[in-house]
């Protein structure tokens, strides 16, 4: 099994065999100068082709996990999107102003439509969940154009969840002090925002080798991925962390009996739960990088989490401000 294994592994990899049997194309081998051999014997080892073959030749099942993906993509984009709806309807129904938190949230939604577009029929379509090796070279490029628009539909929609929270503290703190401390909040959330997006669409020069550098045919240079994927968890779930603290710090001056004081902070603790999903995320980062020989396997995880984080912070923030106004 082995050596038919390497002679059909050879026989793919080496142009001089396709003219010669099995032999000849190991001679070939043989004859060349030993770091010839050991970069062939490389590059042998990490081609998704040479993976496919050994997984077929030893029996391997198939591993395809991408259909749970899209049903968690799907239910928690719909409850998500009636949690807004919901806000927005009794708002109009109870003929309230909207807000700029209303609209920030409005904007997240809406970009949050066309990334669970991508997830259920993009990546999910192109390979993610499965092993890089059972797909075909075009498929592999299309998983990796689409996977670079989730990560910046991603930093926006982080960004924009935070955003959309601080307009709406800042409409309900009256406090001089404190609207001061959520303001220079909102502005450095956004600047977060910006750069990582910024960051995300240009991490690799040029920017389509993101998505072509699997096959080693073309010419460019990234940023390292998993890099920037724990620093903007770190960054963000620190700003969390300040942002969940400010209105609990609040709490002292409103004007409410202790009863109301105790509904409204465990409404706020609530939003703990959302930073507890940041950090559970971050083990899915551990998997996460440049150098991954089968990402559409190993990146499955951090999608996964990435739809729990928004659509948790979505269906938490609206139904938090659908609670106060209900309370009015």
């Amino acid at each position: 099994m082995k050596l038919w294994l390497l002679t059909l592994t050879v026989l793919a990899a080496v142009p001089k065999a396709f003219s010669q049997d099995a032999g000849g194309a190991l001679q070939a081998v043989a004859e060349m100068p030993p770091c010839a051999r050991e970069c062939l014997v490389t590059s042998i080892a990490k081609s998704p082709s040479t993976m496919n073959l050994t997984a077929v030749g030893c029996d391997r099942p198939t591993r395809d996990r991408s259909p749970a993906y899209i049903i968690l993509s799907d239910v928690f984009g719909t409850i998500s999107g009636v949690f807004v709806l919901q806000r927005l309807a009794y708002k109009l129904w109870a003929k309230l102003d909207l807000g700029g938190d209303d609209w920030m949230t409005v904007a997240t939604v809406i970009s949050g439509i066309p990334s669970t577009v991508i997830s259920s029929y993009g990546v999910s379509n192109h390979g993610l969940g499965r092993d890089i090796w059972t797909l075909t070279p075009s498929e592999i490029t299309r998983f990796g154009l689409f996977f670079w628009i989730l990560e910046i539909l991603y930093f926006v929609e982080v960004s924009m969840l935070k955003l959309s929270l601080l307009l709406f503290y800042i409409r309900i703190f009256p406090g001089r002090t404190v609207r001061r401390l959520l303001w220079g909040t909102f502005i450095g959330s956004a600047a977060f925002g910006i750069a990582f997006v910024i960051v995300a669409v240009f991490q690799c020069t040029p920017v389509k080798y993101y998505w072509q550098k699997w096959d080693g045919e073309h010419q460019g240079t990234c940023l390292d991925i998993n890099s920037i994927a724990w620093s903007n968890a770190a960054i963000s779930i620190a700003i969390d962390i300040w942002v969940l603290a400010i209105p609990l710090w609040q709490l002292k001056s409103l004007k409410l009996d202790w009863r109301r004081k105790i509904g409204v902070g465990m409404m706020f603790c609530v939003g703990a739960f959302v930073t507890i999903v940041s950090i559970l995320r971050l083990r899915s980062l551990i998997k996460f990088g440049t150098d991954s020989l089968n990402p559409t396997w190993d990146f499955y995880d951090v999608s996964v989490w990435s739809v729990v984080e928004i659509n948790v912070g979505l269906i938490w923030h609206n139904g938090t401000i659908l609670w106060k106004e209900l309370e009015t």
